[in-house]
């Protein structure tokens, strides 16, 4: 995976460096202004809506508050209201008598009259005395009212939170009118005797649940959503809004709210997003939400989202524009350039730049102008060298006369030993002539490994007749080897310098050995001597300056020759490497490159 996104990347990379430099310049000019002008529309963008979306959720939050506030403050009073048989001593003292009569019966219904009456959305009424005879009174439109069906559930609601205190019931159904039902929430309490703490009886208030919607609705119309009270059971009390939506509502708000007084959250309802902020009432229990589409808190910002989009496509146009105004102004003397580079490729130095401005360009033109006119001035003094280079060489011919007359005056001395019975002398001029033979005819032109190791050989017959029994030569180079093509005169001066600066030192017989093998693309000669050999420090710095072309000094120019030559021929991998230890003899090693034959097929 990471691979083919790197050649990815390198295809990338190289459709772009091949780019005309004007495409190059558009593309830089157009990435640095849509840049910045993307990231500031987008982070406008966002913040705007981060903003709306938080003051809509803080307003929907506080009207969410209020609402609840409302329901507390509705709740507060009716428990109060059922507190009011508890000051009245007539009520106290017929819900303590057994038996109904009218006095009871009138008494009974102008004090649930009263109540009935103290707000506007009270059902019903109801008085149930010790004997569990149940008095009410109820709204205008309710004809008839199933009490006693009641009766077991309120006495188990009661019986359940003990005490005195007052109960709130959330929403539930009761039977109107024979066999209608209304859906409505109640507020129950125990009466118990003011003076004696007895049980007397139980009051309760049935409220239309049709009042939530004079609370809800404001809030609803304010923020364009859909509101729903959830009991502290997580029941439903009362939703607005589409009737298909509220078990999806009540499903979010129940997981959401669990544990959590306010909150806010968004969710997905029926494939539309929604935000819902909800507030629970520490005194009631009950959560108090409001869900709103997405779609009608961002209108607006969508609104302007589209508008900063055409804005900032209209600023990249005029971005693309410009750049291709300015790419084509900045390119245009270098076209004109590249034109005249051209004519000069195909040898037409008479071309001229004239430069309008001092900016770079107007530099590269005048650059330009001058390399033309060395251009001119080099291709003279060319002509100049090469004249010159061929009177050199005719004086060159000239001089070799000499080299050529010695090495034909040593062969007419050697002719004349000859003739006069003196074999040593007769030798000692020819293997010297065939030396200065072999250095001088063709001395750059290359030999074959063969023709090299015979110089050296000649050399060491010169030294046997100087030195008898004093060296010896050994070469173990393998026939393939023989034929390579090497620069002529590699071999015999290293051999020399194992000669003089490591055998001649040495008491008694000294061996020099050449041998051959091949290091994967390169031929590795090796010319040994078991001479006095060199210290570390002194083989350190033979080699530092071999590898550096440092000639002369304490190591002589014979083996800096040989190491430059190679090393200029063959490339910077070859040349000449030295091993040495005092008493162990020295190793000169040298590298060359040349093209073997497979050894298995030899």
């Amino acid at each position: 995976m990471s691979t083919a996104i790197g050649r990815i990347i390198r295809r990338g990379w190289l459709f772009l460096a091949n780019l005309s430099l004007e495409k190059k310049l558009i593309l830089v000019f157009v990435f640095l202004l849509s840049l910045p002008i993307t990231y500031v529309s987008y982070l406008s963008a966002r913040s705007t809506f981060n903003s709306v979306l938080q003051n809509a959720t803080n307003n929907a939050g506080q009207m969410a508050d209020n609402a609840s506030d409302t329901i507390d403050r509705y709740v507060d009073d009716l428990k109060r209201y059922t507190a009011l048989p508890l000051y009245n001593k007539d009520v106290q003292y017929y819900l303590g008598q057994e038996h109904t009569d009218w006095y009871k019966n009138e008494s009974m219904g102008m004090f649930l009259s009263y109540l009935s009456h103290t707000k506007k959305d009270v059902v019903a009424v109801y008085l149930v005395d010790r004997y569990d005879h149940i008095f009410y009174d109820k709204n205008g439109n309710i004809n008839d009212l199933s009490a006693e069906n009641q009766l077991p559930g309120w006495k188990k609601l009661l019986g359940e939170a003990g005490g005195a205190r007052p109960i709130l019931e959330g929403r539930h159904p009761i039977t109107v009118n024979g066999s209608s039902t209304m859906d409505v929430i109640s507020v129950l309490r125990t009466i118990n005797s003011a003076s004696s703490l007895q049980y007397l009886g139980i009051i309760v208030l049935d409220i239309d649940i049709r009042l939530f919607q004079g609370i809800v609705e404001p809030m609803d119309r304010v923020t364009q959503g859909s509101s729903l009270i959830m009991d502290e059971q997580g029941q439903l009390v009362y939703a607005s809004g589409d009737a298909n939506s509220v078990q999806d509502r009540l499903s979010a708000l129940m997981t959401a709210a669990k544990g959590q007084k306010d909150g806010h959250f968004e969710s997905t309802i029926h494939g539309t997003r929604y935000l819902t902020v909800y507030y629970t009432s520490d005194q009631t229990g009950w959560t108090t939400s409001v869900t709103i589409p997405l779609s009608k808190i961002l209108y607006k910002v969508q609104q302007n989202s589209r508008a900063l989009m055409v804005t900032t496509l209209i600023l990249l146009a005029i971005a693309l524009f410009v750049a291709t105004f300015f790419s084509h102004a900045l390119t245009k003397p270098l076209k004109s350039m590249v034109r005249l580079m051209r004519k000069v490729q195909h040898g037409n130095l008479d071309v001229w730049i004239s430069p309008k401005y001092n900016d770079e360009i107007g530099m590269l033109g005048s650059h330009f102008n001058r390399m033309i006119l060395r251009v001119k001035d080099l291709l003279t003094e060319i002509k100049l060298t090469e004249k010159r280079k061929q009177t050199a060489d005719m004086r060159a011919l000239q001089s070799q006369i000499n080299p050529h007359f010695i090495y034909n005056t040593l062969e007419s001395i050697r002719m004349l030993a000859e003739s006069n019975d003196d074999p040593r002398v007769a030798k000692l001029t020819y293997l010297l002539g065939n030396q200065m033979r072999y250095s001088i005819v063709r001395s750059g032109d290359p030999v074959t490994i063969r023709q090299e190791l015979e110089h050296v050989r000649n050399y060491f017959d010169l030294l046997a007749i100087r030195f008898p029994d004093k060296f010896r030569l050994i070469m173990d180079v393998p026939e393939p080897y023989l034929g390579l093509s090497v620069l002529k005169l590699v071999f015999q001066p290293i051999v020399e310098n194992s000669v003089f600066h490591g055998l001649e030192r040495k008491p008694g017989l000294g061996t020099i050995t050449i041998t051959a093998s091949r290091e994967q693309d390169h031929v590795v000669f090796v010319i040994g001597d078991d001479g006095v050999g060199m210290d570390a420090d002194t083989v350190q710095q033979l080699n530092r300056s071999l590898k550096h072309g440092d000639a002369g000094g304490a190591f002589g120019i014979g083996l800096h020759n040989v190491a430059e030559r190679v090393r200029l021929h063959y490339g910077g991998t070859c040349g000449l490497e030295v091993e040495s230890e005092p008493g162990h003899g020295t190793r000169v090693i040298v590298r060359i490159k040349e093209e073997l034959p497979d050894e298995d097929q030899e």
